[in-house]
């Protein structure tokens, strides 16, 4: 059977999704935002309803077709690149919030819901969805759940894992899976949620969530910014936080070469040769918490410091953040990377990034979120370059290895997709690898569901 008339089958299954094959629409769902290496499609389904996801699973299984599942391609380790002759299960069409309950403190959600959107819901009933990642006007729940995202907001509210209470899961087979429900603890049988939640759609489709929300904060926000010689001293001064107990809802660190494009670019007056360490307190007494910081930063070091009150002046400090990926990648072609190490080995993993960066002639832009040793390194490379420069790997892999020396992990949010696979066995052991096989041969075993990511 040739290639149309496998479409136009899969196409009278569908209750409501729709066919893309179009090369030209088709294109669109080749890659997520990495540099990723991906094959042609057979075709794109858009999803408009559960029913679609279970009739595209089954067919796959009946005609042995391999299915990516993606959400709005924001995804960062080409974890959403299309293989050869795959489906790729587009699902952002699925955009309902069918439920906000102040009462039970929950929502119940569409992959397809774009994560700001259901923070903007949530606090007009006033409470709030804590998971807040740099692609948060832009990415979807969906697959904030398959990475496990985490954002600015880990160190006090947690990653996406922390804020899941259920989901509908369609299986390799069509089947359609429930784990978790709505109450705020359950332990019957095991924790398939989690199971679940950053499998990177390779164990099944996540068609639908329950996930907790949190009451607002009272009061304004209030950040403290203060500056350092170099992003060693500024890590340092984010473990002196931590012994004085203080707890800011976000802990960021910007690196002096970040901080430099920034300068450049569209802040002028930002401190040059410096790097940035950024506290934005959201409890009761945040302006007392935000000062008291800035009083520690200039006791260990702090070239200078700066308090501001409120969401508009704090929203201008943390723009020095979120603008930091945009300040590096209007130079050039970026390879955004993510690992964590403990927190204490922070200042020294900052040091080692500048130490490896430097040796291998490779340009290298650091921001990390400090409060949880979760680092991001901006590889930047030429345009015209094809392909990622094999300099840029040697540098990256050199990283990885010094992380996990570290007692750290290779990622703390984007996930393994393609571009870390090479490198999983060095965590995880001979062991973790068969286990995972396992799990993945269990949920699985015709090997459909997104191959070629992760293992």
């Amino acid at each position: 059977m040739g290639n149309d008339s496998i479409v136009a089958e899969l196409a009278g299954c569908l209750p409501g999704g729709e066919i893309v094959s179009d090369p030209g629409r088709l294109a669109a769902y080749r890659h997520d935002e990495t540099h990723a290496a991906a094959g042609e499609p057979l075709c794109a389904v858009v999803a408009r309803g559960v029913a679609d996801i279970v009739a595209t699973m089954r067919f796959a299984t009946r005609r042995r077709v391999p299915v990516v599942p993606r959400g709005a391609g924001t995804g960062l380790a080409g974890g959403a690149t299309a293989t050869a002759g795959c489906v790729v299960l587009v699902l952002d069409a699925m955009t309902a919030i069918r439920e906000l309950s102040a009462d039970d403190m929950l929502a119940v959600v569409e992959p397809g819901v774009i994560t700001a959107d259901l923070a903007r819901a949530a606090a007009e009933l006033g409470l709030m969805y804590p998971v807040d990642p740099g692609s948060a006007e832009r990415s979807t729940l969906g697959g904030n759940l398959a990475t496990n995202a985490g954002g600015f907001r880990c160190y006090k509210y947690g990653v996406t894992r922390d804020s899941v209470l259920g989901l509908d899961v369609v299986l390799a087979d069509g089947r359609l899976l429930r784990t978790g429900g709505r109450t705020s603890k359950g332990v019957t049988g095991y924790d398939l949620t989690s199971l679940f939640v950053g499998s990177e759609g390779t164990l099944g489709v996540i068609a639908g969530a329950t996930l907790r929300l949190r009451a607002r904060p009272a009061g304004a926000p209030a950040t403290a910014a203060a500056f350092y010689r170099d992003a060693a001293r500024a890590a340092g001064a984010a473990l002196a936080l931590t012994r004085a107990g203080l707890r800011p809802s976000l802990l960021e660190l910007v690196d002096d070469v970040t901080l430099r494009e920034l300068e450049e670019w569209k802040a002028p007056g930002l401190p040059r040769g410096a790097a940035l360490l950024l506290g934005q307190f959201d409890s009761s007494g945040s302006g007392r918490a935000a000062a008291a910081m800035a009083r520690l930063c200039a006791d260990t070091g702090a070239l200078a410091t700066e308090v501001v009150t409120g969401a508009e002046e704090s929203g201008r400090l943390m723009d020095i953040r979120r603008q930091s990926l945009a300040a590096v990648s209007r130079l050039g072609r970026t390879m955004v990377e993510d690992f964590a190490v403990p927190r204490s080995r922070l200042p020294e993993m900052l040091t080692l990034i500048r130490r490896i960066a430097d040796r291998h002639g490779v340009f290298v832009a650091t921001v990390a979120h400090a409060g949880d040793g979760n680092l991001h390194p901006t590889f930047l490379y030429d345009h015209a370059a094809a392909d990622v420069p094999e300099k840029v790997w040697a540098a990256a892999g050199e990283m990885f290895r010094a992380a996990l020396e570290l007692g750290g992990t290779l990622t703390g949010e984007h996930g393994v997709g393609t571009l870390k696979r090479r490198w999983l066995r060095d965590e995880l052991g001979d062991e973790g690898i068969e286990v995972h096989r396992a799990v993945k041969d269990a949920l699985d075993p015709l090997g459909l569901m997104n191959p070629g990511k992760v293992l």
